[in-house]
């Protein structure tokens, strides 16, 4: 393999930004509905009901921050990943896919988490606007406000991440070894969704925890994770812990599928533009 010089490090990175950037608002923008749902089943606490109007609510301010923090988490998952699989012996690939997801993770979550913050509040009906959330939670909680649930976060996002695109990488290196050519968009999407499905169903328990911490606010009703994953249990039963997994699973297996089917199309048409010396000079 031949070693990624500085220039293909930086325009690894560079695409991953746009690639991941342009597949994170297709999906968001597609799928925000079937999202807001599940966030409004998971935040209602015993048997109540959940409301199925304004579904888009805080999308645009939403938006905002999922095209920053996808583009961050490509642009660092993709120079991560060639750099480990230079390291890695080629049967431990998938420790390289493995890290280079939780570190392009941990990246990405210094935007996703206020993000996620304020989608959720604007989700549960708790603000009008993305911009009366950050300042209403600003002013009422500080600015640790809108990183509420922070740690909940990447105990869910990190192995989430991780978990997600080794599967992807693993089907894709085993598919293309056993098919002998490359994978076409309908195979990379198909394969996305699967690996999509499988960690959101695996990690719906951290979600819901994640959840709750982030839409309490200020009136603290979990005093942290265990806390909240206690509380959860004895009020509401351990079924409690699986809410909103249909919508989940369904959400993230058809956002997998888009995401990395417009990853993989958008990866190949800006490589298509370089020039031809260095496209050989990468390997995929």
């Amino acid at each position: 393999m031949a070693p990624l010089t500085l220039g293909a490090d930086a325009k690894t990175s560079s695409e991953g930004v746009i690639a991941g950037g342009t597949a994170g608002v297709v999906v968001e923008t597609a799928l925000y509905p079937i999202d807001t749902i599940k966030t409004r089943l998971q935040a209602v606490r015993g048997g109540g009901k959940i409301n199925f109007k304004g579904l888009y609510s805080g999308l645009a301010g939403n938006l905002a921050g999922v095209l920053p923090a996808s583009a961050l988490f490509v642009g660092v998952y993709e120079p991560t990943k060639q750099k480990l699989l230079q390291i890695f012996p080629e049967n431990l690939s998938a420790a390289a896919h493995l890290t280079a997801g939780a570190i392009g993770g941990f990246a990405a979550s210094l935007v996703r988490v206020p993000t996620e913050v304020v989608k959720q509040r604007l989700q549960t009906g708790q603000y009008a606007s993305a911009p009366d959330a950050v300042r209403l939670i600003a002013s009422k909680e500080g600015f640790k406000g809108l990183y509420a649930g922070y740690g909940s976060f990447l105990l869910r996002d990190l192995p989430f991440d991780a978990i997600q695109f080794c599967i992807y990488e693993q089907l894709r290196i085993g598919y293309k070894a056993a098919a002998r050519r490359d994978l076409n968009d309908p195979e990379n999407a198909i394969i996305g969704a699967f690996a999509g499905a499988i960690t959101g169903a695996i990690t719906t328990p951290l979600d819901v925890i994640k959840t709750r911490l982030m839409v309490q606010g200020s009136a603290n009703q979990y005093k942290g994770i265990f806390d909240c994953v206690q509380t959860i249990v004895r009020e509401e039963g351990p079924p409690a812990l699986l809410k909103g997994i249909g919508p989940r699973v369904m959400w993230i297996g058809i956002g997998g599928s888009i995401f990395f089917g417009v990853l993989e199309s958008t990866k190949r048409m800006l490589a298509q533009r370089r020039p031809v010396h260095d496209q050989n000079s990468k390997e995929d």
